[in-house]
């Protein structure tokens, strides 16, 4: 199956969709060498404010840029409604079934989704079971991973539930193209992404317990400078108007959540968390976590403070759990999902696992706790070694595995060493669950495969990001 090429639509080098003909043109006139000094002003621009991630267990550095491509993706306005519509109702759905999950199990005792699938999860929490978080919301920030098939099909490749990242990128992505390219941006009208930092603020205030406070106080809450995502964490927290803290800025006196100031301890109402739930409180979980805040739980399980996202969310990470998302949302909605899972197979079923041993090259496999590109094969990509050692794993914990088609992942426009050429893409939108209205922002991160032929993107992997372009009519 070919790619769905988002410029060409399939239909040769010299046809270009509607939503691609300006920039088309652009490309065509535009001379090699002014793309390669743009590339460089914008290398130039991440490496003045620093923006990198770490890379565990790299010998020869542990920090690095993520490759920007200088190139946007464009997504036409009724396109993107569509996509909007469905990222709403996934993740309201998916609120739902934590809400459910963690209180009276409905969709577990009707057979919706396998107890064992849950109840035996490590991102289970029995700790939440019963407790009433603020506003009923468990999911108050997801990134939602979409991938493009055809001119009308986005299929959800995960649902990212824990602590989304890369929503830096995506405003700094756009930052970076408005001041380069001024000339492009005066010939579409694209959709601001700029205002998500005040969308996240309002959501997070929204869902503050209700303690009758006009202005509830908001913090950061970050596992410090040595973490992959500390850039992030710092740049969010300077948007947002909020400290950045650490577990030595707070403490916890009579169940609520105090943090050190120079004017003495002001409490908290909100906690945008970025550390695990095992990390988070040494007297609930881990007890050896130097990152945790003592009685940080209790004072979540008293009702004093809200964590975002709450405890517990990571189950809805796990990637056996998301097979199960379109009964979750004909259960609790009552509506057919408007975006579609991509076709899945369960190894942990016989019949599923006894197909997936036998298609192997042919799939992609991927750890059901998997991430960031890692324990996973591309059957079509993978050696013969490869492929007996991935079979090996799936006879030992079947499990612990799930087996998807190797999808032919849209392209788009991409500037490489040998010019503009097309290069897989995914998209990560971001969606803010409040007490008064669920949010997206219009377009999210695009996250581009740099080698040719890849499909993989994970910046780990070598993949890079773009700017997405929402056309606002």
């Amino acid at each position: 199956m070919a790619a769905f090429d988002e410029m060409h639509g399939g239909q040769g080098p010299d046809a270009c969709r509607a939503a691609y003909g300006k920039l088309k043109r652009w490309l065509d006139t535009t001379p090699r060498d002014v793309f390669d000094a743009r590339r460089s002003q914008a290398e130039l621009f991440f490496r003045r404010i620093g923006i990198t991630f770490a890379v565990y267990g790299d010998a020869e550095t542990t920090e690095r840029l993520i490759p920007f491509d200088i190139i946007p993706r464009v997504i036409t306005k009724p396109e993107w409604e569509k996509v909007e519509t469905g990222l709403k109702q996934r993740v309201k759905a998916l609120n739902l079934f934590l809400a459910d999950l963690y209180g009276p199990q409905t969709a577990l005792k009707a057979g919706i989704v396998p107890p064992e699938l849950i109840l035996k999860n490590e991102h289970y929490r029995l700790e939440m079971q019963g407790i009433a978080v603020p506003h009923g919301i468990y999911c108050h920030i997801a990134g939602i991973d979409l991938v493009r098939v055809d001119e009308d099909t986005f299929y959800v490749l995960e649902d990212n539930a824990r602590t989304p990242s890369g929503v830096s990128y995506m405003l700094e992505n756009r930052e970076v193209m408005m001041r380069l390219f001024p000339e492009l941006f005066a010939q579409h009208r694209v959709a601001p992404v700029e205002n998500y930092p005040d969308a996240l603020l309002a959501t997070l205030r929204s869902v503050a317990p209700n303690s009758g406070k006009k202005d509830p106080t908001v913090a950061l809450l970050t596992p410090g400078q040595f973490n992959s995502a500390y850039y992030e964490h710092s740049f969010l927290a300077d948007q947002l108007g909020v400290e950045l803290v650490e577990a030595s800025d707070l403490f916890v006196r009579e169940d609520r959540v105090y943090m050190r100031t120079t004017e003495g301890p002001k409490r908290l109402d909100v906690l945008y968390r970025r550390i695990d739930d095992d990390f988070l409180d040494p007297l609930a979980f881990r007890p050896d976590s130097v990152l945790g805040v003592p009685g940080l739980f209790s004072a979540y399980q008293a009702g004093n403070i809200t964590l975002a996202n709450a405890v517990g969310t990571g189950i809805a990470d796990d990637k056996a759990v998301y097979t199960y998302m379109p009964e979750i949302i004909r259960f609790f909605l009552d509506e057919e999902p408007i975006l579609k899972n991509v076709p899945t197979w369960r190894c942990r079923e016989e019949e599923a696992l006894r197909y997936v041993l036998d298609h192997l090259h042919e799939l992609v496999v991927k750890e059901v706790n998997g991430s960031g590109g890692y324990g996973m094969l591309v059957g079509p990509h993978a050696t013969k070694d490869q492929i007996e050692t991935f079979r090996r794993k799936l006879k030992h914990d079947p499990a612990g595995f799930i087996a998807q088609p190797t999808l032919a992942l849209s392209t788009c426009p991409t500037f490489v060493a040998s010019g503009v050429a097309p290069r897989h893409v995914d998209l990560r939108p971001f969606v803010l669950s409040g007490a008064d209205e669920i949010r997206v922002v219009p377009g999210g991160l695009t996250r581009v495969a740099l080698k040719d032929g890849s499909l993989v993107v994970n910046s780990s992997q070598g993949g890079g990001t773009k700017d997405t372009w929402v056309l606002d009519g």
